[in-house]
């Protein structure tokens, strides 16, 4: 991953766990779905006007296919079923179990990208999801769960990882701009039944909930996804994926500086332990130093030599 992917990368990471955070002060206002509409909407309103700025146009015909799927998939079912399997189960369960989703990006990258299964990042993602579940257990604090809430939380994972996976083609064939504006249309359009809800409980939410959905479509979905794209289009996808596993951890960060929520020493370990687990899966597998070609010995005369001349 060369610089310019890795900051992006980095920007991603940052605002994603900062939604986290966010989607906490709004989850009591906006239920599951109109939480989701009202982020995308914003996102897609911020994205199309970007996009005619910068007159991005329309994507050629053979992006279409990743973009749709990564539009229904992670713009729209990712989303909605997070809200509401955070609903149900508590944070630490629902960060274990949504933490798959980068190992099912890497098993469907290795396996229909054909990016194959490096070693040290499967070992690194081991690592990662680790600290995940000790950030999980840490967090938990007696909270409730429940088979539907862990159900929800697996498929958010699945169809996190197959978004992602879906979208790596599209960017062969289109700018991250174009990939990521119309994924986040597609993904608003799949959430339009949800609108009825999410106009009465914007009447209903105070200001302050209504300006952290602004926030969520604003920075963590438009800009976040773009700089993804675009980190997306210059790495593979199973390597991209471990990067997220840094989240965890910048969201025990960001809980304590802007929430004031001091974590526990258990907490800030398995939040090391994700980002030991991040510099693992990046590192580069060492090649033994080669040896020069010995040089082959100099071929002789095979003609006898005698030192007494022959008798006549």
């Amino acid at each position: 991953m060369d610089r310019p992917a890795l900051l992006a990368a980095s920007v991603t990471v940052v605002l994603w766990a900062s939604a986290f955070v966010s989607i906490r002060a709004s989850a009591d206002h906006f239920g599951p779905g109109a939480l989701a509409l009202g982020r995308l909407a914003t996102g897609s309103i911020a994205l199309v006007c970007v996009l005619l700025v910068k007159r991005g146009g329309v994507p050629p015909r053979k992006a279409w296919p990743g973009i749709a799927c990564s539009g229904v998939l992670w713009f729209g079912c990712y989303m909605v079923a997070l809200n509401w399997g955070e609903q149900l189960v508590d944070a630490g369960t629902a960060a274990m179990v949504v933490n798959i989703g980068p190992m099912v990006i890497a098993v469907l990258g290795g396996w229909l990208l054909k990016e194959g299964f490096p070693a040290l990042l499967l070992a690194g993602m081991a690592v990662s999801f680790v600290g995940a579940v000790v950030v999980g257990f840490s967090t938990s604090g007696g909270g409730s769960s429940s088979v539907l809430g862990v159900a929800l939380c697996l498929l958010a994972a699945v169809a996190y990882g197959a978004g992602v996976v879906s979208q790596k083609p599209a960017l062969r064939h289109a700018t991250p701009m174009q990939v990521t504006t119309f994924g986040c249309l597609i993904g608003t359009v799949a959430c339009l039944p949800f609108s009825g809800q999410l106009v009465s409980q914007v009447s209903a939410a105070p200001l302050s909930a209504t300006l952290n959905v602004v926030y969520l479509g604003l920075f963590p979905t438009a800009l976040a996804f773009s700089t993804w794209a675009y980190a997306l289009s210059r790495t593979n996808a199973g390597r991209l994926g471990a990067t997220t596993y840094a989240v965890p951890a910048v969201v025990v960060l960001i809980s304590w500086v802007a929430l004031k929520e001091v974590p526990g020493w258990v907490t800030l370990l398995g939040g090391v332990i994700c980002l030991g687990g991040v510099t693992v899966s990046r590192l580069r597998p060492s090649r033994a130093p080669q040896t020069p070609p010995t040089a082959a010995p100099p071929i002789q005369d095979s003609v006898p030599s005698s030192s007494a001349e022959p008798t006549r």
